[in-house]
Formats: structure tokens, C-alpha cells, sequence
């Protein structure tokens, strides 16, 4: 079993950790600060080394309770502990994105009655799916968020232990929700949301997509 440090700290760029299996050019380690992707946010990537043992993180991925990193290179098999560095500017923009995705689902479906039916990250934008219901036009959507984002609120991480353990993410003022990705401590850091695109998938389903400023 992987710890993931990752869901204590998202502000974690570096870590050591013990080697618990080595297959070619996968690596699992007893603890990461590597996010394995979901959730519409993509994986990690960075560095994973030892010494002159030097390999770059390509991707990583989720197999049952083990983090896999994929590595560039294989690795010798006599290493027996690694010192991970994450690529923190792309690692920064995805928690940036995943709480602008927070806030927008919020605003969409508390204050326009929108049902979200999910969004996704990509390298320097995102996109939001929703079931628009009450009346809404994009400038009202975009300026709501940016006031909330603008008003500094704590982004905080709490875990429920009924029946099991659950992560949730609050952001001020929006209430909590499961969410197993990583968030910026507060609105302000997410900068501005500008949606460059709002389109129809079909019969009362829309897509917004924005990137951040």
C-alpha cells in the first residue's frame, strides 16, 4: 500500500521514500507525493533519483492500494530508497484549475441551479459539463466566480470516519464535498477565470471552458 502524501500536503514538492517494487521502468514506493490522476485532473510528473541515479517521472497511475510511477529509464534493481521532486509549475496550474472547478461547479449549481455533470483539466485550460435549468448567461456565471475567488476564502481539508474514511474539500462559504485531488489553500491564489467557450452537447447539456488568468 502507497501512502499518499499527496492528500496531507498538496504544497509538497519533494519526498523520500523506500523502494517496495521495481518492474522495468515502474517503480512503487511505500509513499508518494506524486498524484496518480482522476477525478478529470491529470497524473503528476517530475523526478525520482538517488546520487547520480537520475530517472524522469512520465506517468503514474493507480493499481488497487499501489502508486506505479513510469519512469523515462529503468533504474538499478539494487536501489532501495528514491527522493521524488515534483514538476511543481505543472502540478501549481492543476490545483489552481481543480478549485476553479470547484468554485464554478458551486456558483452553476447553487445560485443557477445548473446539475454538473463533470469537467476535466488540460494544460492550461479546463472544461466544465453541466445541465444548465435556471437563468444564466456566461458573463453572469464568470463574474459571480471571480467575486468569489477574489474574496480570499480558505480552501480546507477535513476527513468523516462514518463507516470508512472520506476526504472532503470545503471551500468557504460553498460547503464540502468528497474530492480526492489537490486544491490551493485559498481562492485568491487561482487568479481570474475567463470562459473562452460555451457550447451545446444536445438536449439541455452544456460545456463551458475557461482558462485562468
Amino acid at each position: 500500500m502507497t501512502g499518499e502524501l499527496f492528500l496531507r500536503d498538496a504544497y509538497l514538492k519533494e519526498f523520500e521514500a523506500r523502494v517496495v517494487a521495481l518492474r522495468g521502468r515502474e517503480v512503487v514506493l511505500d509513499r508518494t507525493a506524486f498524484y496518480p490522476g482522476g477525478e478529470g485532473q491529470p497524473p503528476d510528473r517530475g523526478m525520482l533519483g538517488i546520487g547520480p541515479v537520475r530517472a524522469s517521472v512520465v506517468d503514474v497511475r493507480r493499481e488497487g492500494n499501489e502508486i506505479v510511477h513510469v519512469l523515462d529509464m529503468a533504474i538499478p534493481r539494487t536501489v532501495r530508497e528514491l527522493r521524488g521532486e515534483l514538476d511543481w509549475e505543472r502540478r501549481y496550474s492543476h490545483m489552481r484549475y481543480r478549485t476553479a472547478l470547484y468554485v464554478l461547479s458551486a456558483v452553476l449549481s447553487r445560485e443557477f441551479e445548473a446539475r454538473i455533470e463533470g469537467g476535466r483539466i488540460r494544460a492550461g485550460w479546463a472544461r466544465l459539463d453541466f445541465s444548465p435549468r435556471g437563468r444564466w448567461t456566461v458573463e453572469m456565471v464568470e463574474e459571480r466566480a471571480n467575486e468569489v475567488l477574489a474574496e480570499d476564502r480558505p480552501v480546507r481539508v477535513r476527513w468523516l470516519r462514518r463507516g470508512g474514511v472520506t476526504r472532503m474539500v470545503e471551500v468557504e462559504g460553498f460547503g464540502a464535498r468528497a474530492d480526492g485531488g489537490t486544491h490551493v489553500a485559498s481562492t485568491r491564489e487561482v487568479g481570474r477565470v475567463e470562459i473562452t467557450s460555451c457550447r451545446n452537447r444536445g438536449a439541455r447539456r452544456g460545456r463551458l471552458e475557461f482558462v485562468l488568468r
